[in-house]
Formats: C-alpha cells, structure tokens, sequence
C-alpha cells in the first residue's frame, strides 16, 4: 500500500510538474482567428440552459474539477465507457456529476461553427467560466489551447480527493497538482453552489467512528436538521443543498457554513485545522473578502493542470468517444 500510494504521488507530483511547462501554450484568445465566436457560442448555449435548468451549475463546475484533478484538463471525463473499457465517467467518485448532454449540446454548436477547432477541455473550462458568472460569480479570462486526451480508465477517478479528506491530505493532494494552500481553500468554496447526496456526509451525523457516534467538529445543534433530510446512514438518493437558502447563488455563503461548524463535508470542516486556511475562511466572512476574485484566479491556475498543447491528443468531434 506504501509504495503505491508513493508511485501515485510522484505521478501528481509530475501533473503538476508538466502543467507548469506546457501551460505557456495556453492563452487568452486562443481561438481569436481559427474561431473567434467560440466563447459566444458556448455562453448563448448556456444562458438557455441556466435559464431553464439553473440546478446544473453546481454538477457543471464540478465536471471541470474531477476532469483536471485526473490526468489533467483533458477532457478525458466525458469519454463514454466502451466494451473493452469502463471510462472515468462510470466510476464511483463520478456517480453524481450531471449534464454530460449540456457539454455535448455546447460541442455541437461548436463544431457548426468551426469544426475540429475546440478542444472538449477547452470547453469544460469556459463551461465552468460561465455557470459561475450566471450564478452571480465574479467573471474571469479562460485560457484556452488546451487538446484532448485519448484515455478514459476507471480506475484513475480513484485518484480524485474525497469529501472525508483531512487537511495533511487536501494540502497534499493539491500540491501534488501544482496548487497552494490558498487555492484549496479559494477552490473549497465552489461547495457555495450544488447539492450533495447524503451518503458523502451521512457517517457525520449517525456514526462517525463506528460506534455511532457523530463527528464532534460538527455543530450539535445543526445535526438534528441533517438527520431530518438524511433519515439513515443509508441513504443513496436524497440530496441536500450544499449552501442552504443560496445554493443557486455564486456567493460566500460557504465560508459563513464553515467559521459556524455547519459545512457537509469532513474536507469543508478541515478548513479550520490549517492557520492559513482558517484565516482565509475568517477574512471571508468580512466586508473585506476577496473570494470573488481570488477564484478566478485560482480556476486559471487549476486549468492548467496536466494539459495537453502542440501535437499532444486531438481535438474530438464528439465529447464522448475518441476519433
């Protein structure tokens, strides 16, 4: 277990390394001449789709984390499993992302538009852009140029950082990819926006240990409200709203959750156990937050994790199948 776990971090460890080098290929405008309308075609598809199914900006956003935090921002997410391999997308950790048909119906206007130009990956990452700015998150410069991937294994999604995550773990985990501290805390707060399944927090509320207990980092009075949407430990299907009364809304309601011991999730509560994670969370509930913008900025640098540039994969026709 020892030497795998080390081999699997000397390969995040290399994402990181190689998202450092091939990152200088991406750039604002990249389609400025072989498409110029790309980033127009991609928020004229999603304004309709945000205005009749706004519930999908959480899952939306989510899709762009889990593709670059597993082999990188290469679109290798929205592969579909074949007969002679099961894809990341079938995998456990990827069971409750949703609007795979968005992305694809984004892909074709593309392809009408200017075919064989965008990336899948690029398309994930202005997707993510846009659901945020449609949630009333504060706008940012996508950068672009990024190919796509011609592998899609199951087994890769395991290397996805789970919600019952520590600290030693998260600070770990994104260093591995080429982020600071301060990125995982600025990207922890995305949890402003979605929903959440029971069963990613439900050993919190009814047995923490084993001995059913509840986790003692968790407010004791809000525990009773949870067990009432989330009536057993073994509950699959309902869902919770990760930022109550403004999951739809892009804001810094997270944090708020988090500084009052009312954040689902073990990896959202580890935020208060790291001095400068705590002090970002602490600032974030002031007039003086920078959140808003400290995001943007922090969703550049996650986009280049792992890319690939030049010659690298291809560009897909389909999101779902390699040419």
């Amino acid at each position: 277990m020892a030497a795998a776990s080390s081999k699997l971090f000397q390969a995040l460890f290399l994402l990181g390394f190689f998202a450092a080098t091939a990152n200088a290929q991406l750039k604002v405008g990249y389609y400025a001449k072989t498409c110029p309308n790309a980033e127009a075609i991609v928020k004229k598809v999603m304004d309709q789709v945000m205005d009749v199914a706004p519930s999908l900006s959480g899952p939306l956003l989510r899709m762009h984390f889990h593709d670059c935090f597993v082999r990188g921002c290469d679109g290798s997410l929205l592969i579909n499993s074949t007969k002679n391999n099961t894809a990341e997308k079938d995998s456990p950790p990827n069971f409750t992302l949703r609007g795979y048909g968005v992305i694809d119906r984004v892909k074709e206007a593309l392809e009408k538009e200017c075919p064989g130009v965008v990336s899948c990956a690029d398309t994930l990452a202005i997707v993510a852009r846009d659901v945020t700015v449609a949630t009333k998150g504060m706008y940012w410069e996508v950068e672009t140029g990024r190919r796509d991937g011609r592998v899609s294994i199951l087994t890769d999604a395991f290397t996805l950082i789970p919600p019952s995550a520590n600290i030693s773990t998260l600070i770990s985990g994104f260093k591995a990819r080429g982020l600071s501290v301060k990125d995982l805390v600025v990207l922890q707060g995305s949890h402003t926006i979605g929903i959440s399944h029971c069963s990613s927090f439900t050993n919190r509320i009814y047995n923490f240990t084993g001995k059913g207990d509840v986790d003692p980092t968790l407010d004791s009075e809000y525990i009773p409200k949870l067990r009432s949407k989330c009536r057993s430990p073994a509950d699959q299907t309902t869902v919770v709203e990760m930022d109550p009364g403004s999951f739809k809304t892009f804001d810094d309601g997270y944090f708020k959750l988090v500084a009052k011991r009312r954040a689902l999730f073990e990896s959202d509560a580890a935020m208060l156990d790291n001095a400068e994670t705590k002090a970002y969370v602490e600032k974030s509930v002031t007039a003086g937050s920078t959140f808003l913008k400290d995001f943007g900025e922090s969703m550049v640098k996650m986009g280049r994790i792992g890319v690939l540039t030049g010659r690298a994969g291809e560009i897909r026709k389909v999101c779902y199948k390699i040419n």
